[in-house]
């Protein structure tokens, strides 16, 4: 990271990571963490952040508030300073804001003590998030003119307490953090100050997050509310003021389609964020499982061979992006460019093939509507009769491209540009949701994903609904002893994830 230092000493970077949703980091935040050599980050810092950060970068969770495996404050102050010592650009991930019951005085006074260079990042903090996803408007010329944050925590040693007189008389919003345990105390306090028990109340429990939940109640109520305390345990924030009477039953925020439920996404690493992004707007817990893993092929000498040969094709094409970027790729890497490709047109099995190709400079010729191998068959019959064709593919997968071709008399050959196999290990964190009985939907855009979720989740994906993406990926689920419970009219990731919308539309109605 480019900070102007000279020395060998690193640099710490005190980064606020927002509320919880990984889309809400600034982008000073995510520029840090691709610098980092060393993250150390907080369990209210969505680990989705961490892919922001370069191969290799050491990432450390800091523990679960009051479990034993929490660091205490002292041991990461000592850390910050040794990483930075070894000459390690370090960020300290932190919940929300730095600066906001983020205990930054006693990290800022070892990091000077130390002389260690910082800079302080800005975050979200919880309850601005709050006031924005459920519709609270925190500050309101008529009935709110300040808002107060308040800790619900106060260190016992410390001489001064809150002056609940004050905020009892506070001409705006209270917002009270970390006052789960404390919310008998605090509760009591306010109203013996003169705070009225009727004051309306907004408990809000994992901000910004797909499981955020909300409580409207009165200031009188909130301690019933809040116990037993394991059904609404912390991070909870609750807002105390009239404005709250302002905001409507349900906002914008709680409103999204999949608000809440949890979505397995089981594309390759490499091509989940598409799909996981567009579930993750409409309101879905992601869990992502890759079911197959690409890699390049065992040798490049049959590629090699054909990219040699380009100049002889009349068309070449592509049945998927995995494809295009491998071979392409594979181009590059030999020290030549797209004037290889010479006189052939193009084509593409869809939408997604196509932008793949447009990543490197190239328009498909041909794309047929309907975006599976037999409409593309169809669409080039009657072109490719007496030319030469290279049909660029995947190890495994059907063989009706190219049979379609040559029975319409192309001269059809193939290259496996890239090695299709199956992940034989399910992730700890799905085997623990499916243990809680939690997964509610699993996308299947293949038919090799069907086959190989199969072998992973077993009778465990009888339990999910099932949305597949296409009439083959229907039927090989079908094969296996699974019924899609939605299948896309459109083959491709928007038209998987509206078909499960529609899908929640029609049940909501009914």
């Amino acid at each position: 990271m480019s900070d102007g230092t000279t020395s060998a000493t690193g640099k710490v970077y005190l980064v606020g990571a927002g509320p919880g949703d990984p889309g809400l980091i600034t982008l000073r935040g995510v520029e840090c963490l691709r610098a980092a050599d060393v993250v150390l980050y907080d369990y209210l810092a969505n680990s989705q952040l961490l892919r922001h950060c370069a191969p290799g970068t050491e990432c450390i969770c800091l523990g679960q508030h009051s479990r034993a495996n929490m660091w205490s404050q002292a041991s990461i102050n000592a850390a910050l300073v040794r990483y930075a010592r070894q000459g390690c650009q370090v960020v300290r991930l932190k919940g929300g804001d730095p600066i906001v019951f983020g205990r930054l005085a006693e990290e800022l006074s070892a990091l000077r003590e130390a002389r260690i260079p910082y800079e302080i990042v800005p975050g979200i903090t919880a309850a601005l998030a709050v006031g924005s996803l459920t519709e609270v408007p925190l500050t309101q010329r008529d009935e709110a003119s300040a808002l107060a944050i308040v800790t619900g925590q106060e260190d016992p040693n410390k001489p001064d307490s809150l002056d609940y007189a004050t905020l009892a008389r506070f001409p705006g919003t209270l917002a009270v953090y970390m006052g789960v345990t404390t919310a008998a105390h605090w509760t009591a306090e306010l109203m013996s100050a003169g705070k009225s028990p009727d004051t309306p109340c907004l408990v809000v429990r994992c901000c910004s997050w797909p499981q955020q939940r909300t409580i409207r109640c009165r200031l009188d109520e909130v301690v019933e509310q809040l116990e037993p305390r394991h059904k609404f345990p912390p991070p909870v924030l609750v807002l105390i003021g009239a404005v709250v009477a302002q905001a409507p039953e349900t906002g914008w925020f709680a409103s999204r389609p999949f608000m809440g439920m949890r979505i397995l996404v089981t594309r390759p690493a490499k091509q989940m964020d598409g799909l996981a992004d567009l579930l993750r707007v409409q309101g879905a817990d992601v869990l992502e499982q890759p079911a197959i893993r690409i890699q390049p092929p065992p040798s490049w000498d049959d590629v090699d061979r054909q990219i040699d040969r380009l100049g002889d094709y009349d068309w070449v094409v592509w049945s998927s992006a995995n494809g295009v970027e491998m071979f392409l790729n594979r181009l590059l890497q030999r020290g030549q460019d797209m004037r290889r490709l010479g006189k052939a047109r193009l084509a593409v099995i869809g939408p997604g093939t196509a932008a793949a190709l447009q990543r490197f400079g190239l328009r498909a010729d041909l794309s047929p509507h309907e975006f599976r191998a037999e409409a593309l068959a169809d669409a080039l019959q009657s072109q490719v009769t007496g030319r030469r064709v290279l049909l660029v593919r995947a190890s495994r997968g059907r063989e009706i491209l190219c049979e379609r071709l040559s029975g319409a008399g192309a001269l059809v050959e193939q290259v496996v540009a890239y090695v299709s196999c199956d992940v034989t290990e399910l992730d700890p964190s799905v085997r623990d949701a499916y243990e809680d009985g939690v997964v509610d939907w699993v996308t299947v855009t293949s038919s090799a994903i069907a086959r190989s979720l199969h072998s992973l989740l077993g009778n465990r994906l009888h339990h999910s609904k099932i949305a597949s993406l296409s009439p083959v990926s229907s039927a090989t689920l079908r094969e296996l002893g699974y019924e899609p419970t939605v299948e896309a009219s459109i083959y491709t990731m928007a038209g998987l994830v509206a078909a499960v919308a529609d899908y929640l539309a029609l049940q909501n109605r009914q």
